[in-house]
């Protein structure tokens, strides 16, 4: 581990090589998310949003020393009582890491609880560890839940999941959770960083124009928000692009392709 995280902290962010990458830093307390944290994530989805270089978001947790590794413990409901803070401020976090230009994958290195499963679900891709649980106590804590976050739920889950998940509160397996479709992979500790790297390696490869504007537009038809006519402008905009003459180029040539993002 390097030692930028010899010492708890905030979030840490980390930026090379197109990829972005944020480790949340507190595995003593099992990287629960105080309020300062969730300022520090949207100070630096502010940065990554603004830096064009960037293309990939990997965001992961620092679990060294845990006697099991645990992503995050969730939201500390102790922050609900500071004003202006609570759920409302909370909700802030996948909202905004859900429309991040960049795509966004979680690493999920460790279980996860409450209200970070849905800063896990805000992201576009999931890979997970094999052995970790997932559980959402919500109402087990005599809370309904905000409004983006049942709906991310529901999404990703379907009705059926996103039931079980609030309505007994029981925890999910990460077997369970792949069978669900919410994982691009499962992987074991010894395969962890070949399968993070070769998610992002897959898709730096792509053209990241047309990989930028489907993911506006998948977005928006999730939300139930889109226009023909605006994906028919990204349709139009992407066919005319260099990067899909050098994609064709490349294909006719048996070559990779060489995109530059315009």
């Amino acid at each position: 581990m390097s030692n930028v995280f010899a010492q708890p902290s905030a979030p840490v962010l980390q930026i090379a090589q197109g990829v972005a990458t944020i480790t949340l830093n507190r595995p003593a307390q099992r990287n629960k998310l105080e309020n300062g944290d969730l300022k520090a994530l949207l100070a630096h989805f502010e940065q990554i949003e603004a830096d064009a270089s960037v293309r990939v978001l990997v965001l992961t947790a620092n679990t060294a020393g845990q006697p099991k590794p645990v992503f995050c413990a969730g939201y500390d409901i102790g922050g609900f009582d500071q004003p202006g803070h609570g759920s409302t401020f909370f909700e802030q976090i996948p909202d905004v890491l859900a429309g991040l230009r960049p795509v966004t994958i979680c690493a999920l290195n460790g279980s996860v609880y409450g209200g970070a499963t849905d800063v896990v679900l805000a992201c576009d891709l999931r890979i997970g560890l094999q052995g970790i649980e997932w559980r959402m106590p919500a109402t087990a804590l005599g809370l309904h839940y905000y409004p983006s976050g049942l709906q991310r739920y529901v999404s990703r889950f379907g009705v059926n999941g996103a039931k079980r998940a609030f309505l007994t509160a029981r925890p999910f397996s990460a077997e369970q959770l792949q069978a669900m479709g919410l994982f691009e992979a499962v992987a074991s500790a010894a395969d962890w960083s070949t399968t993070q790297d070769a998610l992002v390696q897959d898709i730096l490869a792509l053209a990241p124009l047309a990989v930028q504007e489907t993911k506006r537009s998948i977005n928006e038809i999730a939300r139930g928000d889109y226009k023909v006519a605006r994906l028919r402008e990204r349709e139009d905009m992407t066919s005319h692009s260099a990067d899909f003459a050098e994609g064709r180029a490349a294909f006719a040539e048996r070559r990779k392709p060489v995109f530059a993002g315009r």
